[in-house]
């Protein structure tokens, strides 16, 4: 290789070659803030000059590594092209495109996925990545996150980004639009309201022509430029893009975008302030799994006792009540929602609560708890998908059909439910604790196919634990519930399980009349 060339300032390379930078692409360029980000229209072109500055960088004695993340493969390697062809317009000694592979691993697999890199004289290079957080931990240089909005984990994409800035990295974030809540839109409202410091373009379709878009197109093309021409163009590419055209050309996000309620609608739902309801939030000790059966109740009575009894006892006596259930063994949240059904029809829930890291048993007694102390208990709904099935097999044996369904989430079962929750929210009949958390998770719901439901990606809480929508779905199973045929007192038979080392039965049901009886503590009858 020959020796590299130095970095050329940006404002030397398009004074020296005006007419291959249009405005827009030469004032994001000469932007070198640490965090720029850019709402655009579609192919203007904005990439290629990103890959025009990025080549001058890497080729430079005092630049950096650059890594390019985009969300396919396809993306990847043309802007790994264009960052060839700059290096040669350049002259740039520089290497072949090499392939690479990328191994992670994927549970208890591992995967690959294709790399693409050009190496620089000056020890540089330019590496497009997937579009995987953890492919940036322990890298250092300019991270350029292109087409953002479809990303598809971008605040976790960006907090890695954010971390290359400490020993002086940049990045760069470049998209369209996808949808009106998409966090890509969300950023750029921060950023506009001043609470993120970073510096934001936005180039519109009319912004790009009237900094010579089409002049541009007709250059390439070997077409004269007319006025006429121009506008006839303009009014072809509108027509194309339809009733998309808003988001695609002129940077206005869709009230669509896949999601499914509005987070102002879900916000509007959630009770006063000055009257809020509760979020009761648990992570169990580590190993509470191995303790014997009987510190396990000691703990969770203590738990129940204190947390639980205060929330419980506020509950009218003369409302029919339910809950949902999502649950989760360790990673996501295990929650359960009870409800009360109001008068007037209103789905009140007084308190979520949400457990991390729960043993089974000690998950079941602080459900069969809340579900003993509900006043007139009309019916719940447990996920039974995966490991929920034990919970839910049991919470059915104790309190029987009627009372509990078990339900395996799925395609079917989502479109048949979704429609009712999503008309309790538009008509408010529905009453949820105030949480930024709860919020966020009914929020993940996204329209795939038609039907509303959580994709299988997952965010992270304010202390970095994970969360998969679980409030969103034992939200969803709670309404559900509430649907299901009005409570009637009814007696059960005990469903004795074998018993337990301490003598205790595992999950006997306790004696009932015709009338339910009041709600009864642990210390009342045996659960373990």
């Amino acid at each position: 290789m020959a020796a590299a060339s130095p970095l050329l300032p940006v404002k030397s390379v398009l004074a020296d070659a005006a007419e291959v930078f249009l405005g827009y692409q030469a004032r994001w360029s000469a932007d070198d803030s640490p965090v720029k980000i850019i709402e655009k229209s579609r192919r203007i072109g904005l990439s290629w000059a990103e890959a025009a500055d990025s080549t001058l960088l890497a080729a430079s004695q005092q630049g950096m590594d650059v890594w390019y993340i985009g969300y396919n493969k396809d993306m990847a390697e043309e802007f790994i092209r264009d960052c060839a062809d700059w290096s040669k317009h350049y002259a740039f000694a520089a290497s072949a495109i090499e392939e690479g592979a990328e191994v992670f691993k994927d549970g208890d697999e591992e995967k690959s996925i294709l790399t693409y890199t050009i190496r620089f004289a000056s020890g540089w290079r330019i590496t497009a990545l997937s579009s995987r957080p953890s492919n940036l931990r322990g890298k250092q240089g300019r991270v350029i996150i292109d087409e953002a909005a479809f990303h598809p984990d971008l605040a976790e994409l960006l907090k890695a980004a954010l971390a290359l800035l400490i020993w002086g990295g940049q990045v760069h974030v470049v998209s369209t639009h996808n949808g009106e809540e998409n966090p890509f839109n969300e950023l750029i409202k921060e950023v506009r309201a001043g609470k993120r410091p970073y510096s934001l373009h936005r180039v519109t379709l009319d912004d790009a022509l009237a900094d010579g878009l089409y002049q541009r197109v007709c250059q390439v093309r070997g077409l004269p430029w007319t006025a006429a021409g121009e506008a006839a163009w303009r009014a072809q590419l509108v027509a194309q893009y339809g009733s998309g055209a808003d988001e695609e050309l002129f940077c206005i996000p869709s009230k669509g975008g896949g999601i499914w309620l509005p987070r102002a609608l879900i916000e509007a739902r959630m009770a006063p302030v000055e009257a809020p309801l509760k979020i009761i939030r648990w992570q169990a000790p580590d190993g509470m799994d191995l303790w014997a059966d009987y510190l396990i109740q000691e703990e969770i009575t203590a738990f129940c006792e204190r947390e639980l009894i205060p929330e419980l006892e506020q509950l009218d006596p003369e409302l029919a009540s339910g809950f949902g259930q999502d649950f989760a063994r360790r990673g996501d949240l295990s929650v359960i929602a009870p409800y009360q059904l109001t008068r007037n029809l209103v789905r009140r829930f007084p308190f979520l609560v949400e457990l991390r890291n729960v043993p089974f048993k000690a998950q079941a007694l602080i459900l069969f708890y809340i579900a003993d102390h509900l006043p007139r208990f009309s019916h719940g709904m447990l996920d039974s998908t995966g490991n929920g099935a034990y919970l839910a097999e049991v919470a059915q044996q104790r309190y029987g059909e009627a009372l509990i369904t078990r339900v395996h989430l799925s395609e079917p079962w989502y479109r048949d439910n979704t429609p009712a929750l999503k008309a309790a929210f538009e008509d408010g009949s529905i009453l949820l604790p105030r949480d930024v958390e709860v919020l966020n998770d009914i929020a993940t719901f996204r329209l795939v196919r038609g039907v509303a439901r959580i994709p299988d990606q997952r965010a992270q809480d304010k202390d970095g634990n994970k969360r998969h929508g679980d409030a969103g779905i034992a939200v969803l199973l709670a309404y559900a519930a509430s649907r299901h045929d009005p409570y009637q007192p009814a007696t059960y038979e005990a469903v004795q399980a074998q018993s337990s080392d301490r003598g205790g039965h595992l999950f006997m049901r306790p004696d009932q009349d015709e009338d339910r009886p009041e709600p009864r503590g642990f210390h009342h009858h045996g659960v373990i």
